[in-house]
């Protein structure tokens, strides 16, 4: 009953636990380690050459900006840089860049190792026209051998440098779908993507051509064989990247750049719900959402009142709350609260995060822009994004509850 009790006092607190935090920003990242020691996020291995068009490759997929990228990557070993996306805190997504595979003299075999420990899948990057990939082949060959389970995707960069002059646009409907290359394809283009097609004999390697520019190049669209790729990805790697990293083209600015932070935030909270202590794991889930809510409140240059919570909360009902305060009481009974409380406590509870969390940026940007607030509209925009919220983040927290 004390236990209860707990959950009851903390619950009926929740505005003021979310705009007064009791928890340390110290004593959260401690909790979010924790967590991600629990669910590492999946890793994606970029090898290839400097000037490759591993960044460009990155910045597609993530909608991260140039600069962003560049000062993102820090080392892992003598070689191996590691991006995480959308911040070291709380990625969802890391990508791993290993350098200097053609430098004379370099040995990779230490450097490799590590890699191959950390990754969940290889994407192999080569330009379109660039045959000096010894290094690059070698390299596959090895990690093909210690695991020939591992899907391969070779993605062949930088098409337009194999175009017979600058004039020429991209083929239109994309010439390379089900491993199909159409006529329309430049002749000395097609002779050096079928070449680099036999570096890899009796692997099962996916081959993916693409061609990833700035909008200042000319070329359109800029993220060309970007849907080849995801498909690629999304069949190697199940588990919904691709929602997690789409954008709404409908959203505003702000909302765009948050929504990365709010499945990340989401995840972790889920992930927080599924620990099988139910006070503690209560309020580390309260503490993410606070810094969730504040980052959202900053990115808007509003403040987060109890007032701006409580009029969310009136609109989407307070049985919100009680349900994940009753997944916390399943905790409490043996093993079924072990069993259950893992898979349905923490989806429900990052499905929660997230849709309050964009129906925080709903609020605001309606607030932002002088418009009346409905509770109606707000009572429709938690009800979509928490079923979009659900499947969207379901597999992220299946994945190790």
């Amino acid at each position: 009953m004390s236990d209860f009790f707990n959950l009851f006092t903390s619950w009926k607190n929740w505005s003021e636990q979310i705009t007064h935090p009791e928890m340390a920003g110290d004593d959260l990242k401690e909790k979010l380690e924790e967590i991600r020691s629990r669910l590492p996020p999946p890793v994606i291995w970029l090898l290839g050459k400097t000037q490759s068009g591993k960044s460009s490759i990155i910045r597609v997929l993530t909608g991260s900006s140039a600069a962003q990228i560049g000062n993102g990557f820090k080392p892992c070993t003598r070689t191996a840089m590691l991006f995480d996306f959308p911040d070291p805190e709380t990625s969802f997504i890391r990508f791993l860049d290993t350098r200097g595979l053609s430098e004379t003299g370099y040995d990779p075999t230490d450097d490799m190792k590590w890699c191959e420990r950390q990754a969940h899948l290889l994407i192999v990057v080569m330009r379109a026209m660039d045959h000096q990939q010894d290094a690059i082949v070698a390299a596959v060959k090895q990690i093909h051998k210690t695991h020939p389970k591992w899907p391969i995707i070779v993605a062949q960069t930088s098409l337009h440098e194999g175009y017979p002059g600058r004039t020429m646009e991209h083929v239109i409907p994309y010439p390379f779908a089900a491993g199909k290359m159409a006529a329309a394809v430049p002749a000395d283009l097609r002779c050096s993507l079928l070449k680099q097609r036999e570096y890899f004999p009796r692997m099962k390697a996916h081959f993916v051509p693409v061609d990833f520019t700035l909008p200042e190049d000319g070329y359109a669209p800029a993220d060309y064989g970007v849907d080849a790729l995801w498909s690629a990805i999304e069949e190697a790697l199940p588990g919904g990247l691709k929602a997690m990293l789409e954008q709404n083209s409908q959203a505003d600015g702000i909302w765009q750049t948050l929504h990365p932070s709010i499945v990340s935030y989401s995840i972790s909270a889920g992930m927080a719900a599924a620990i099988p202590l139910p006070a503690t794991s209560l309020a580390t889930v309260m503490a993410i959402q606070a810094r969730l809510f504040h980052n959202i409140a900053k990115a808007y240059g509003l403040p987060l009142t109890r007032q701006s919570l409580s009029e969310i909360i009136s609109a989407v009902g307070l049985g919100v709350l009680a349900g994940m305060g009753g997944r916390e009481l399943l905790k409490l009974i043996p093993v079924y609260g072990q069993s259950v409380a893992l898979g349905v406590a923490g989806i429900y509870t990052a499905a929660i995060t997230y849709a309050l969390g964009k129906t925080l940026c709903f609020y605001f940007a309606q607030t932002k822009q002088r418009k009346e607030l409905n509770p109606e509209d707000l009572r429709e925009v938690f009800k979509a994004e928490f079923a979009r919220g659900r499947l969207l983040l379901r597999d992220s927290i299946s994945r190790e509850t």
